[in-house]
This record gives C-alpha cells, structure tokens and sequence, in this order.
C-alpha cells in the first residue's frame, strides 16, 4: 500500500487552530492558582558573585519568595556532551556569571507584574573580570580562561586524522569565513508551567519544547526523582528550530520550585531576555585552503575551524562535529585535513539552529568552489559538476568519514540551472557589466547534501470500535504538521477515512517513549514506525476478516470504500468498525490470535546511520554598486528528499528554511559590545525580515528514494536554510566579482558591500 501513501497534497489539518487563535500555547495553559517566576539575570559578561541582597523583594506586594542557588537543593546542569562535567553549569549562578544573561536569582510572586517589580529591587554585587567575547582572542595564550580548572578556553578539539597535500594542485585558493551567530526567535520565547502532580507525587509540566521526554529525564533527574514520575506536556509549540532542544536551567528551578512551595509555578521569558538567554547558534570561523587542476578538478581541501560554544560548552559541541562530517559536500575530494576548537567565550552559550553544523559546512565549501572558479577562471556551475560524486558511486564514503546513502546531485542542478534560465542570466549579467549600469546582478549557485535522521522511534496504531483509529508518536511537532502526516500514513494504509484518525504526540503520559524532534529525523523515523505498525494492524485485520468470511488470508483485498473482503466479491467485505469489534471477543478471533487491533511498532537507524538529502539552490541579487545595498530578486530551490509523503508540507518547510536561509546572509547577526554586551538583544536591532523583505520562492524537487527506510523518504526540514545561505552569498559576490572583490562576510548589509567594493577599487 505504500504506493497509495505518498505524494498526495493534503491540507494541513492542524491550521485551523493555529489560525484562529483557538491553539493553546504554554502560557496559555489555564493552572488555577498559579505562581509567576522572574529571574534576575546578570548584566555583566564576567564576573565574581557578592552578596545578593533580597531583603527589599521579599518585603514587596505579592512576593512569595526569593530565591538563589543556596535556597533551592538542585543539581547543576551537566550536558550530555559534557560527561565529565569540565563545564558545569550551576541553575542560578553562584561564584561567578559568565555572559550577559545568566540567572542569579528568581522571584515567585502572585502575578507576574508583581514579580518583575520585585525583580528590580534584588541587589547583586558583582566583581567585574577580564572577559572575552571573541571566540579567536579567547584561544590566545593571554586570555582570560573561563573555567580555570579546565586550563584552557578550548574545550574539545575534532579533528581528521589526515593531512590535505597540495603538491600536486596546479591551483590553490585560501580564505577566512565567519559564519556569524544568529538567535532562534522563534514566535513563542521559553516557557513552563510545573505544578506538583495532581495524579502522583511527582511533577505536571506543560513546556515549550522539542523532545518532551528529555524534559522529563532532566527534571526527573535535577530534583531526585524517578522521571517518569515527571509527566510533560508540549501540545502547541511556536517553533523550535534547534534552540528548544535542550532543556534550560530555568525548566529546572521553576520544576524545583513548584516543589518546594507546593504550588503551580510558571514562567515565560521576555523578548529581550529571548535574545541573550536562549541557545544561539551558527558562530564558526572558518579558515579554508582548496587546491585544483587547472580544469577544476579538486585535489585537496584543508579546514580550521574555530567553533563559539558561548559561556558553557556542552550541548552545542555536537555542532562541529556535524561540520566536520559534511566538509567533503557534494565533491570527489581525495583528500581532507579538518580541524576545529570548540572554544568557551563569555556569550550565550551556542546550540542547534535549523541545520545545526551542517549549513555551516555548506557555506565553507561552496564559498571555497566559488573562489576556486574565479581563479581558474571558468564557470562556477562546471566546476561542481565536474567534482560531483556519479549517481552511480553510492553508497560513497568520503574522507570526512561519511558514508551517503544515494544520490544525484547533477540532476538536482540540471532542473534548478534550467528553471533558473541560468545561460541567459549570465548573458544579462555580461550586458550590464559592458554598459557600466550601477545595478550589477549577481547568480549565486549552491549545491548541497546533509546528513539526517538518527535514533529509534516508537509509533503505535489501534482501531476501534467504532472504526476510527488512534495513533502515537514520540515526535514531537512544533509546526512541521506530524498530525496530518501521520495521519496520512494510516489512512493510505489501512483504507480509513482521514478524517477518522486521531493523532496523539508530545505528551509523556499518553507516548510511550520518544526522542523528539530535531535533525530532519520525524518521518523517516517517526513515521516510518507508524507505517510498520498500519502494516501489522493490517496483516491482522485482513487474517480476522478471512476467519469471519470463512477464506483464506490470501484472498482478502482492499475494496474501494475502505473495506477488506474478498477478491472479486464486493458484496462480501468487512468494515474495520466490524473487524475492531470482532477482535475484542476471542471467541470470533483465529485460534491464539491476541485480542484487539493494535499494534506498536519501532523503527530506527544504527549508530552510523543517516539519509542524505541534497539539492541546488541558485539566487539572483542585484547590488546598487555605489551604495552596497543588494536586493534579492529570485531564489531558485531544487531539493531533493527522497520520497515524498505530502508535497504540501514539503514546500512548507522549503520555504521556511529559505526564509531563513537568506536571513543569515543578508540580514541577521547578534553582536557583542567592547564590554561583552550584546547589543542586538531586541528586534528594534536585530534584523530579521518579513515578508516583504523576500522574493515568491521558486522550488521544485527530485525524488532518489532512500533504501534506509520502508519509505524511502530523507529529511526535509533543513534543506531550504542549508542550500539557500550559500547560495545568496556566492551571488552577491559574483554580483560585484568584476570589481575585483572576492569574499564578503555575512551578513551582506550595504556597509559590508559597500566597503568591500571601495577597498577592492583601492
């Protein structure tokens, strides 16, 4: 039945809650009696914690209590990439604070205006320190270090053991890249609600978060108890993106809290404090060495990577290892040296962000094959196809000690440079260059492949009596429409109406088990148990029907409405609200046949197992050469993500990952001040653009099915952010490569286009 599942474009039924404003979010929760948290964060990026004084907020309107790390009996936060706990994070800071942002205290108060007022009046005395917010000064021996213990401000380096030999390279291209830092904003900031549990001794948690049951591990950990007393709920999340992964010390202490005064406890952070508290990602500083045959055939690539990890490295070190994995792209490199320091800094510490790791390997490649092209002076696009790995090399294994499953990158390029009309681009680009217009245009071409899915997921499937049907996922949405999806999985399945279907997710008691949402995983791994656990129901369904209608298991087909009968006999059938009841009784079952019609089904990848999906993103820019201001007229994005299951919910995430894709280079950066203040920490200052700020996006896809999965399908969710970045860098660039400018960090604001082009021109 898998044929009949895939490719139809079903509306999403989760909008119509979202749209109208019928969707609960966690601070919309209604918890009747409920306290509000306000932390008190330090201004200061570095420095040793005096006295806290608290005396004038507890004597305040409402107060209910304040508390520092001395008043609550809570673990730190140790992250489980950090085992030995080099960098241990305490949940209210105690000695020192090491970046603007970091809780000290928090205040319960009756409301949560009550609460902000008595918040300003807790008095922390602080002792400043030498900080240092630039991750390339941080490694220099005179640097302040962060964690003396450790020794050293860099806390882990990855590396490949193999050095990139460059005698036999005609051609040799080097260059520095910033991958600078963005913030997730996502719509809906941090928020919890924790009460103590109403049904147990343990803990009731409604959280904004990606993986349910990692918030419950962390609570149930950080307050002694066993977690799966600690029950979750994340219903309606307002996007994630990477930065709603980990669970944040705040989630801890407002639990710990909650407990201790025996009440429900909420919290939700402010914007401002969105902007320097939750994880923030990209961040990478890429120093790049690419040689070539005089044809463009790639001999060697050598990487240095200098990795922000923010104040407390842990969950963000994964990061770089991910870089390090996808460094080879889609290319036949022979050879590759890799290197990366993941270094501490006093910033918010860095995470996931839609791609984590990934879409910073694609932007240090692709900028690398673009400068390559302008030194052998030949076509950008006939460089990569004449490094693409064949369609007929895979599974291929690259020197950067990934192994992709199935590809061809040449087609995905061949379908984006013909929707593009790429040959008469460059011909418009020649005119305008030969008749000296201010307006340059520039097109940009990116080809990308990342690495998805991991882990186990447990999908469940139960018909009932009434011929509807329930299903469970440990995936956890938060907008990517898992609820129409699988949905639809079960329906092309089983032949039951769609609308019929209820699916249950993001909740710890209602879910047996489940790793979350992040890494492109959901369908090939959440969805794929699903369709193995529609496929047993099914094999069930069809042996009770042919033990009721008296033939054999063989003879039973789908018949048009839905029902199972027998072939050729459409009188003859049985509807799944007859086979569901039928199967509650044993008496009408096949012999030591178990009662009901349900089935739980798990479905996972091995340790060094990943789908890679792929695809080209082309962009045409036009730079106002005399003022640097760029606009981007077209974005074109070819991706390829194995078989499709809803072509709607593809496009969906493709644009959104464009959106932000192109928000990176041209728009977004968080900044640090002289004395480690961030100073983009609202949206007055940090840029982010709306709709009128893009181009109606152009899309198209190929399908190379995977053979990792019943389904055949990768992931989708990144691909858009992944191709997009470098794409629209490497056409602002060609934009005004005939000036003789080379490289422009991002973001491609009119100050840093302008600059580059008035040094360029001396």
């Amino acid at each position: 039945m898998i044929g009949s599942i895939l490719g139809h474009p079903v509306l999403r039924t989760e909008d119509p809650r979202f749209l109208t404003g019928e969707a609960n979010y966690t601070d919309d929760v209604p918890v009747e009696g409920s306290l509000y948290a306000i932390f008190v964060r330090s201004f200061m990026a570095y420095a040793r914690v005096g006295a806290v004084d608290t005396s004038a907020a507890r004597a305040m309107d409402g107060v209910q209590g304040v508390f520092t790390a001395a008043d609550l009996d809570l673990d730190p936060y140790i992250s489980g990439e950090d085992p030995d706990g080099a960098f241990v994070r305490p949940l209210l800071a105690t000695d020192v604070v090491r970046f603007v942002g970091e809780p000290v205290a928090v205040v319960v108060a009756a409301s949560r205006a009550q609460a902000v007022d008595a918040a300003e009046m807790v008095m922390v005395d602080y002792e400043p320190l030498e900080h240092v917010t630039d991750p390339e000064a941080a490694i220099k021996d005179d640097a302040p270090v962060l964690f003396p213990d450790h020794g050293s401000n860099i806390a882990v380096t990855y590396s490949l053991d193999a050095t990139a030999d460059f005698g036999d390279a005609d051609v040799i291209v080097e260059g520095r890249f910033v991958n600078q830092r963005l913030a997730a904003v996502p719509l809906e900031v941090n928020s919890i609600c924790a009460m103590p549990d109403p049904e147990g001794e343990g803990i009731k948690a409604w959280v904004s978060c990606q993986a349910p049951f990692t918030v419950a591990r962390d609570i149930g950990k950080s307050l002694g108890i066993n977690p799966r007393a600690v029950h979750v709920i994340a219903s309606n999340v307002g996007g994630g993106f990477g930065a709603k992964i980990p669970t944040y010390p705040e989630h801890l202490v407002v639990a710990g809290l909650a407990r201790k005064l025996d009440r429900p406890v909420r919290w939700t952070e402010s914007r401002s404090e969105n902007m320097t508290a939750m994880t923030q990602g990209r961040a990478q500083t890429h120093e790049v060495k690419i040689g070539a045959k005089h044809n463009g055939a790639i001999t060697a690539l050598k990487v240095r990577v200098i990795a922000d990890q923010g104040a407390y490295p842990g969950d963000g070190l994964e990061l770089a290892r991910l870089t390090r994995k996808m460094t080879a792209g889609v290319y036949r490199i022979p050879r590759i040296e890799f290197e990366a320091l993941c270094v501490a800094t006093n910033t918010t510490p860095t995470m996931a962000y839609r791609g984590a790791g990934r879409p910073e390997a694609a932007a240090l490649v692709e900028r690398a094959v673009d400068m390559l092209a302008v030194e052998c002076k030949l076509d950008p696009v006939d460089v990569r196809r004449k490094n693409f790995i064949g369609p007929d090399e895979f599974p291929y294994e690259t020197p950067a000690g990934s192994t992709y499953d199935v590809g061809d990158y040449a087609k995905a390029l061949d379908v984006a440079l013909e929707v593009a009309g790429y040959e008469d681009l460059r011909k418009e680009q020649a005119r305008r260059r030969e008749a000296g217009e201010t307006k340059a245009l520039g097109i940009g071409v990116s080809c990308y492949v990342e690495t998805t899915g991991f882990g186990l997921e447990r999908g469940s499937v139960e018909v009932h009596e009434d011929g509807k049907a329930t299903v469970t996922t440990g995936t956890s949405p938060h907008g990517q429409g898992h609820e129409t999806a699988w949905a639809q999985i079960v329906a092309g399945t089983l032949g039951i109406d769609f609308d019929s279907i209820t699916v249950l997710h993001s909740d710890t008691r209602r879910v047996v088990k489940g790793e979350g949402t992040m890494g492109s995983r959901s369908l090939q791994v959440g969805g794929s148990s699903v369709f193995k656990a529609s496929e047993t129901v099914l094999a069930k369904a069809k042996q009770i029907a042919a033990h009721m209608l008296e033939v054999g298991a063989d003879d039973i087909v789908h018949h048009d409405d839905g029902r199972l009968g027998v072939a050729g006999v459409p009188d003859s059938a049985v509807a799944w609200a007859e086979l569901a009841s039928a199967a509650k009784d044993p008496a009408r079952l096949p012999e030591a046949m178990e009662p009901g019609l349900g089935a739980v089904e798990r479905f996972g990848y091995g340790d060094d197992e990943a789908s890679y999906p792929f695809g080209t993103h082309i962009a045409v820019t036009e730079v106002d050469v005399e003022t640097g201001e760029v606009e981007l007229l077209r974005h074109i994005a070819v991706d390829d993500c194995g078989r499709i299951l809803n072509p709607i919910l593809v496009q969906g995430q493709v644009h959104g990952g464009i959106a932000q894709g192109v928000a990176q280079a041209l728009f977004e950066e968080v900044v640090y001040d002289e004395g480690g203040n961030p100073i983009t920490a609202n949206l007055a200052t940090y840029q982010i653009p709306s709709a009128a700020d893009l181009p109606s996006f152009e899309t198209a896809q190929t399908e190379t099915p995977t053979p990792l999965n019943p389904m055949g399908a990768k992931g989708i969710g990144e691909s858009g952010t992944i191709g997009s970045t470098p794409a629209v860098q490497n056409s602002v660039v060609d934009a005004v490569s005939h000036l003789g400018v080379r490289h422009i960090d991002m973001p491609l604001k009119p100050l840093n286009v302008w600059s580059a082009i008035q040094q360029a021109s001396g």
